[in-house]
């Protein structure tokens, strides 16, 4: 099967594409390479440098192609500066979206599968969040992700294409990049590698639930033969505060650093964790993989690098 991933190149995308080729499907990577690196291609699926806001572009690379999926994960997902510039956010995450989603219509995609947010989806209210929950995001960049799963809605109601949409939610792992991806732990690592001080925003209380990447990519494996249409979490439910992973990280490297606070970012969630039983009803999927053991993956991974 032909997949088309956009932001293949990416952190959590190019685990998929991985999976995907040892699977055995023919892989186009559609990245424009803000974020993404060359370094993270799989050299046998095809690569073509492209932003996704470029709408003749998109066009002319999904009716050439003509893919059976579609895996979107080019976004812009940075959430404190979608708060200073929502339109550089909603172009580059609805628009983007349109545009893909104009030529999947007119090639009779198969079934697209969207990378949305669970953390900056539901709010302040009570955790774990369901998907029954109401949407209630905080920020330009969760807004921004619940219209997309509502336009991916309208195409599957009006047109008939079959979607996934994946609430993620803080996703860590290998490859993650410190600069222009969401990520405290890539963030604290780097700058810790880097001899610099950490700083936490507000006073490390606020938590969130981290998935590890691998688990991420064998829910986008699952996606795929599952005939299920609508919006899963995908998350462990277990919450985890800032000043908790300072100390994991901390001691997982050995150090001895003090923790450094500096102001709270708007647009920041107090709290989140996913309950991901309706991926686990509908999917089969559950995470297997644990807070310590995922850190301790990650810093072998950030260690061998240097």
């Amino acid at each position: 099967m032909k997949i088309l991933v956009t932001g293949g190149a990416g952190f959590i995308a190019s685990h998929i594409v991985d999976a995907y080729v040892e699977l055995g499907h023919q892989v186009v990577v559609v990245d424009n390479l803000s974020t993404g690196q060359t370094a993270n291609l799989n050299p046998q699926a095809k690569f073509i440098e492209c932003d996704i806001t470029d709408q003749e572009k998109v066009q002319a690379i999904i009716s050439s192609e003509q893919p059976a999926v579609i895996n979107h994960h080019a976004a812009h997902i940075q959430v404190g500066y979608s708060v200073e510039n929502p339109q550089f956010d909603a172009q580059n995450n609805i628009l983007g979206l349109l545009n893909i989603m104009q030529a999947a219509k007119a090639v009779g995609v198969q079934k697209v599968i969207m990378a949305s947010t669970g953390g900056a989806m539901y709010g302040n209210q009570a955790t774990p969040f369901t998907e029954e929950m109401k949407e209630q995001p905080l920020s330009p960049y969760g807004i921004s992700k619940r219209a997309g799963e509502l336009y991916l809605n309208y195409y599957h109601e009006i047109f008939q294409i079959p979607f996934i949409v994946l609430r993620y939610s803080n996703v860590y792992g290998p490859r993650q990049n410190a600069h222009g991806e969401s990520g405290v732990i890539a963030i604290f690592l780097e700058m810790i590698g880097e001899g610099k001080q950490p700083v936490i925003n507000g006073d490390g209380t606020h938590t969130r639930d981290y998935v590890y990447v691998s688990d991420v990519v064998k829910a986008n494996v699952l996606a795929l033969d599952s005939d299920f249409v609508g919006e899963l979490n995908i998350g462990t439910t277990v919450e985890t505060s800032t000043n908790e992973v300072f100390d994991k990280l901390i001691s997982e490297l050995g150090l001895d650093i003090k923790k450094e606070y500096g102001p709270e970012r708007l647009g920041e969630q107090v709290t989140s964790a996913l309950d991901y039983s309706k991926a686990k009803r509908i999917l089969g999927w559950e995470p297997t993989v644990d807070f310590t053991e995922g850190v301790k993956k990650t810093v072998e991974w950030f260690n061998s690098k240097k």
